[in-house]
């Protein structure tokens, strides 16, 4: 008996080994499994222009592809881009049946890959885990629907709120942990967003100092940056963030990270082109003389304008909290 449930998640971690190379393909995992339920391929999406997950897979199947499952978490493409189309692959290996987490909604795919494949006699079911397979292609997915990035905001503050000093003291108020573990957002994206106040500021590098980085994500200013900042050259972009948002999904970003300042992030929020918020929470207090909050020039009138979201996450990251919102 096959646990597909069980060998989606397999395919979902086998996904993830993708997250860092892949876009802006998606990072796809799958997994073949013979009639005895034993996995005798797995595979997961490669640099753009390489091979997709599922023709990694089949590959290390081999002839024990013939007659086997396939379950990948998303949808085999049917059209030819940089590579040719996964679903003849699929058709040539011989696989009798795939399971497949979720649809993908690229206009030139959408439905047509699992479509292709019932047409050539392979059975083909959908759904899979789906809710675990969306949200680690949230920001694909996203892109995909909209034309425009995933917007991630991050924010590092003290229990009531503040983000600096205005002496500009303060470099870091959350820890080493808290630091590392932005990196990894950073790494996740493919471009950072930050105001040219902050660069001014603070002469951030924006880079995602993490091992197994392909490529440093696209450094986006909104404003001016001194010719002698770290961070020049850089996109520097001045105007409607919506516009720049657009210009980014353009360019193949799907997901772009907003470091801040907080008139960037509050710009980003009243706009309502947020869709999720890191909030990293140091223990500690600073008060209302002297510092600088998380959020500026965002009002709310009654209770119930509140803008409220749905946690994902909440743990402790070393020292720090760590809260997950999808807004």
């Amino acid at each position: 008996m096959i646990d597909v449930e069980e060998l989606m998640t397999r395919a979902v971690a086998e996904g993830e080994k993708a997250r860092y190379h892949a876009p802006p393909n998606p990072w796809v995992g799958a997994v073949v499994v013979d009639a005895r339920g034993r996995i005798v391929g797995v595979g997961h999406t490669q640099i753009p222009g390489d091979a997709h997950a599922e023709v990694v897979a089949l590959r290390d199947a081999g002839a024990a592809a013939r007659g086997a499952t396939l379950v990948v978490t998303l949808e085999p493409c049917s059209h030819t881009g940089r590579t040719g189309p996964c679903t003849e692959a699929i058709i040539d290996a011989g696989i009798s049946s795939v399971v497949v987490g979720t649809l993908d909604p690229d206009p030139r795919v959408a439905g047509s890959g699992a479509q292709a494949l019932r047409d050539a006699g392979v059975e083909v079911s959908v759904g899979v885990a789906e809710s675990v397979v969306r949200e680690q292609l949230a920001a694909y997915l996203w892109h995909r629907e909209t034309g425009r990035p995933y917007v991630v905001l991050k924010v590092a503050a003290t229990l009531d709120g503040v983000v600096a000093m205005l002496d500009g003291s303060s470099q870091w108020i959350t820890g080493e942990a808290a630091r590392r573990d932005a990196h990894v957002l950073r790494a996740r994206s493919q471009a950072i967003i930050v105001g040219s106040g902050t660069v001014r500021r603070d002469d951030p590098r924006l880079t995602a100092r993490l091992d197994g980085v392909v490529l440093e994500p696209l450094r986006v200013v909104l404003g001016h940056a001194p010719s002698d900042a770290k961070v020049h050259p850089c996109w520097e972009r001045s105007g409607d963030i919506g516009a720049v948002l657009d210009e980014l999904g353009a360019n193949g970003v799907l997901q772009a990270l907003v470091e801040g300042g907080p008139k960037t992030a509050s710009a980003f929020i009243a706009a309502r082109l947020v869709n999720r918020i890191v909030w990293y929470t140091a223990p500690a207090l600073a008060g209302s003389t002297g510092t600088v909050g998380a959020l500026v020039d965002v009002t709310t009138s009654t209770i119930g304008d509140l803008r409220r979201g749905r946690l994902v996450d909440v743990r402790v990251v070393g020292e720090d909290v760590r809260i997950e919102l999808e807004v």
